[in-house]
């Protein structure tokens, strides 16, 4: 899969607070991890992610081979989405 390095900064800094923990939880990986997916480079407390960004426009062109955390993160914005949207009881 391909995103700009702005689009994957966007969807990280649209997540409700607590989101990174939530990934790291249901997929059983490092919360450093996570970050590091959405461009942090402290590698020493998480893992190296299986991502690989070209230059170019927005920040360059990422190439993500293994989406689970993606997929979660937008799973995150929807739910989040459809929370906002429901009238309140």
């Amino acid at each position: 899969m391909y995103i700009t390095f702005n689009e994957l900064r966007d969807i990280k800094h649209s997540l409700p607070t607590g989101s990174v923990a939530r990934i790291a939880s249901e997929l059983g990986i490092e919360e450093q991890t996570v970050r590091n997916f959405f461009g942090a480079k402290k590698f020493e407390d998480g893992q190296i992610v299986d991502i690989q960004i070209q230059p170019g426009p927005n920040g360059g062109i990422v190439q993500i081979e293994d989406t689970r955390i993606l997929d979660l993160a937008k799973q995150i914005l929807e739910e989040s989405s459809n929370k906002e949207a429901s009238p309140s009881s």
